[in-house]
């Protein structure tokens, strides 16, 4: 059976074995864009946990509100249905501007997770990818300066696009190969730019700015549906239900994927570490595994009745993912610790629970 707290638990105990980390949560005020999704319901818990007081601010594009619900009762966690590409003032009131002035006296810290992130919603959604990452980015980077508070940015590997064999493993030096016009290019220039306006901020107002470059996150609360296109949460729905599981091309285009668990970890280390101030460090395992693979290995996990099937392959779907974990591992004393298969088994239990 999968135990959410005793999953919560390991992310604290292991912040914990860091000196740098004590205590570096306890009574700080946190706004957390895009709480209500994947990773930043996660991350609302565990700050939490860890004492802080969250501001969790969503307009449940891809969030919901059953990955926070339960958080309502906590006296220290409130939330804001709100798009952040639309500005939004706290602490002052701004006139004729969404305010909301009673709320805090200053954010110690300013968290940007919100984009829908999932690979068939880039057609549907490309203007409100774009905003969020863009102006959403602009919108949360105003309100660090305003309070005179540290950044945060959720960026991703897809800011690397499709590199060649030779630049896989991926080092942060990589500055990409992106088509700028095509099917990825709103989350994957817009990501890009939301770098860009960080290091802007950084440059011109003197802001304590951190950014991750995420490398395939997965874990409970991922969403699934054929209309997202997301493999492994797929994968997972389709065998649950004995349905064929859609592989696109043969198969061999590479991932690392990375459990949630290890993934918040590094998230929470590099929002307070020193040394992480203003560089890109990529986050994700780097243990190597084909699509094919994947769909067998979750095949094998459920015990499913179900067929592989092939599909064409998306076009500017990247062929290969994998980071090189150097500056991880030195400047946050961070690497994954979580193999796909233990993962897969505790995703796979989550989804169980959720009556798929």
């Amino acid at each position: 059976m999968y135990d959410h707290q005793n999953e919560l638990q390991k992310i604290i105990n292991r912040l914990g074995k860091d000196e740098r980390m004590n205590n570096s949560f306890k009574k700080k005020n946190i706004l957390v864009t895009g709480g209500g999704g994947f990773l930043g319901s996660w991350i609302c818990e565990v700050l939490l946990k860890l004492d802080a007081k969250v501001v969790c601010l969503d307009n449940f594009s891809s969030g919901r509100w059953e990955n926070i619900a339960h958080l309502e009762k906590n006296p220290n966690f409130k939330f804001i249905m709100h798009d952040i590409s639309i500005p939004v003032f706290f602490g002052k009131n701004k006139p004729n501007r969404v305010s909301y002035p009673n709320l805090t006296d200053r954010f110690d810290i300013v968290m940007h997770l919100a984009s829908r992130a999932s690979p068939f919603e880039f057609s549907k959604f490309p203007i409100s990818i774009m905003k969020s990452n863009t102006l959403g980015t602009m919108n949360a980077l105003g309100i660090a300066k305003e309070h005179s508070s540290s950044f945060f940015y959720a960026s991703t590997s897809e800011t690397y696009g499709n590199p060649p064999v030779d630049k896989v493993p991926t080092p942060e030096s990589y500055f990409g190969y992106v088509n700028t016009i095509g099917p990825r290019s709103c989350y994957d220039e817009s990501k890009r730019a939301g770098e860009a306006f960080t290091k802007a901020y950084e440059l011109q107002h003197n802001i304590d700015v951190r950014f991750v470059r995420i490398f395939n996150t997965y874990g409970p609360r991922i969403r699934a549906g054929k209309e997202l296109g997301r493999a492994l949460p797929n994968f997972i729905e389709q065998c649950l239900n004995d349905d064929p599981i859609t592989v696109f091309g043969d198969g061999s285009q590479t991932r690392c994927f990375t459990y949630v668990v290890d993934e918040v970890e590094g998230i929470l280390k590099d929002t307070i570490v020193p040394e992480a101030r203003g560089i890109p460090i990529n986050l994700g395992h780097n243990k190597v595994t084909t699509i094919l693979e994947l769909a067998e290995l979750t095949k094998q996990l459920t015990n499913s009745n179900s067929k592989i099937v092939f599909q064409k392959m998306p076009k500017d779907d990247p062929v290969r993912r994998q980071p090189i974990l150097t500056r991880a591992k030195k400047v946050l004393r961070w690497e994954p610790t979580t193999d796909l298969e233990t993962g897969l088994k505790k995703t796979i239990e989550w989804y169980k629970m959720q009556n798929v």
